[in-house]
């Protein structure tokens, strides 16, 4: 396990909160070495939470965004891979340091500036309601504090397009019509 800084009581409400979620699996905690995260968010840590099933995914889990925003609210982001993928945790590093002061929320989409993984043709995330885990998982409260888990969603520039376009619920239709498989790395674009 890697040595993290003491962890305060709403860090350590938000890892309960989602080994509660996720109760039976293997959870491994991970951060990422390199870039600026550990300098502006010490507490910066992603859940690695095995797949329940050989059918089931990957998913990993921010703890320590929440530190980053302004008020008694703030995000942490989930994100699900086929296979267990170090990437994974890079694109968790990215998304809570950019997302300082709370510039993102549901409908946003975040340029990666390629694939989200090799092979796909996926180079955005889509910020959305965490749909595969439900409720249960998106909210937390720890004291006053309100946190939500939303789901970052690899999509392709042309999908970002509609977004942009015609809005979330535009995509998400598109998405429901073809029942997506978010986790294919090579999945075809909805568009």
């Amino acid at each position: 396990m890697p040595d993290f800084p003491p962890c305060d009581d709403v860090c350590g409400a938000l890892e309960e909160h989602v080994r509660r979620f996720f109760a039976g699996r293997t959870i491994d905690v991970l951060t990422w070495p390199a870039g600026p995260i550990h300098e502006q968010n010490p507490h910066f840590r992603v859940l690695r939470v095995a797949p329940a099933t050989t059918a089931d995914v990957w998913t990993y889990v921010s703890v320590g965004g929440w530190a980053d925003a302004d008020g008694d609210s703030g995000l942490e982001f989930v994100l699900s891979t086929a296979t267990a993928e170090d990437r994974a945790v890079e694109l968790l590093a990215m998304i809570v340091f950019y997302n300082r002061g709370g510039k993102l929320s549901i409908g946003h989409t975040q340029p990666i500036g390629e694939p989200w993984l090799p092979g796909s043709g996926c180079d955005h995330l889509l910020v959305c309601r965490p749909y595969p885990y439900g409720p249960d998982l998106q909210t937390s409260h720890v004291g006053d504090r309100h946190v939500e888990f939303l789901w970052l969603l690899p999509i392709t520039m042309a999908e970002r397009d509609l977004v942009a376009a015609s809005g979330l619920e535009a995509l998400e239709s598109q998405f429901d019509e073809v029942g997506l498989n978010y986790w294919q790395v090579d999945r075809p674009s909805v568009i």
